[in-house]
């Protein structure tokens, strides 16, 4: 699984980071961090809820 972030899309609402915090961080400079752009299967059910909750649908996940 690899995470893609279209970062002219997204506004660091950090709603994914609240989904999946071991991938996603918006640090103290208000941007997105991908923390892991390939994290573990086992996290795809977060990576998954962290995508959905993107207001303005700027993460795609490939795999």
């Amino acid at each position: 699984m690899r995470v893609v972030v279209n970062f002219d899309l997204c506004e660091s609402n950090a709603l994914c980071m609240a989904e999946a915090p071991e991938v996603f961080e918006v640090r103290d400079d208000d941007f997105l961090y991908v923390l892991q752009e390939e994290p573990p299967e086992e996290l795809r059910p977060k990576v998954e809820a962290a995508a959905a909750a993107c207001p303005k649908q700027a993460i795609t996940i490939e795999g």
